[in-house]
């Protein structure tokens, strides 16, 4: 790529994006999705979330089957890969 061509594309950029940031503008939400919204999420208090991190065997359990689930997926597609994939190739 030349430099005209760099300097070009940059113009081009430059000009898409003042454009963009024209046309586009934030909107707001309605307050009664908000307040709707609002009241579906449930925060816990803090002393629940602090049990809940002392708890040191479930979160082991949890972190080690996240852990395990991850490397049974990425097994899997490693082995559908290399039974499907392959054949394609040759």
């Amino acid at each position: 790529m030349s430099k005209n061509e760099t300097i070009s594309s940059e113009t081009q950029l430059d000009e898409l994006e003042a454009h963009l940031a024209g046309t586009l503008k934030r909107v707001a939400p309605r307050r009664d999705f908000v307040r709707r919204l609002s009241g579906h999420i449930h925060f816990p208090p803090r002393a629940e979330i602090a049990t809940r991190l002392h708890d040191w065997r479930r979160l082991f359990i949890v972190f080690s089957s996240v852990v395990s689930g991850m490397l049974l997926i990425v097994t899997v597609a490693r082995a559908l890969y290399h039974l499907f994939g392959r054949r394609n190739m040759g």
